[in-house]
């Protein structure tokens, strides 16, 4: 590999700070990653790849991994691989899979890895996309209707259960706006295929962390950070098991039947 690459601070309060496994296989992806158009054969199949994008498959993702690690400190192929999909999930990056090669996208390159002159070509364009669209009005739809939840439907207990746990640290916290709440717990439930029982463990557990009871104070953040407040607690769970040497008890199942308490 050739070149650098810029890092930002705020990576130190990502949860893979945490875990070295995880934050070398961030590493490694944005060095991987092209920093420029360009076209890679694979097999009789010409790829393009765009800045941010790299070529890879769980054999090669673990054999560069695994490069110079101590062998009973090495990683298997799945285990590295279930570590790339955690982070599609975190949103860090997403995945295009083939049944011969996988193309990593990593999210948000262009804010963080791009050089002046390519951030300064993409201002243009932008500045010449809104000029052109500026006289373009966007249409309401008035008869849009608003979904309304009832006080008994599980969205409203689970948006009314999040006050309680948060009260319990600011008694004074401020009555939020129940049916937004409740639509996006909705979201988590319907579209992200989170339980209910996953959502209150977590509603749960963001209030009895001396860092998050004051980061995630509605579904909306909750859900937007779900993955990466999955990850720490397992990391914590790790932790906390090898301090004490004793098993905890399995509550909630996630991701691919791992254990995350």
């Amino acid at each position: 590999m050739q070149g650098w690459i810029k890092l930002h601070r705020k990576i130190v309060d990502s949860p893979i700070w945490n875990d070295p496994h995880y934050l070398k296989l961030w590493l490694y992806c944005l060095m991987k990653a092209t920093h420029k158009d360009r076209e890679v054969i694979i097999g009789n199949q010409v790829i393009k790849l765009t800045p941010g994008e790299f070529i890879t498959g769980r054999k090669s993702l673990a054999d560069d991994l695994n490069a110079g690690v101590k062998a009973k400190l090495k990683l298997n192929e799945l285990t590295w691989w279930r570590y790339l999909n955690c982070l599609e999930r975190m949103q860090m990056l997403n995945i295009k899979k083939t049944n011969k090669y996988s193309i990593v996208s990593i999210v948000n390159w262009h804010e963080y890895q791009e050089t002046e002159h390519q951030m300064n070509n993409k201002c243009t364009t932008n500045e010449q996309q809104m000029n052109t669209n500026k006289n373009v009005k966007n249409v309401k739809n008035n008869n849009t209707r608003k979904q309304v939840y009832e006080d008994d439907s599980i969205y409203i207990m689970l948006a009314k259960y999040f006050v309680e746990q948060i009260k319990q640290n600011n008694p004074n916290f401020k009555e939020p706006n129940y049916q937004k709440w409740a639509d996006d717990i909705r979201l988590m439930i319907e579209r992200d295929n989170r339980t209910e029982e996953q959502i209150k463990y977590l509603m749960k557990w963001v209030q009895q962390d001396d860092f998050e009871m004051a980061n995630v104070l509605s579904p909306s953040k909750l859900r937007k950070r779900f993955d990466q407040l999955v990850l720490k607690v397992k990391v914590q769970k790790q932790k906390n098991k090898a301090e004490h040497s004793i098993p905890t008890r399995t509550e909630i199942d996630f991701n691919e039947g791992e254990d995350w308490h």
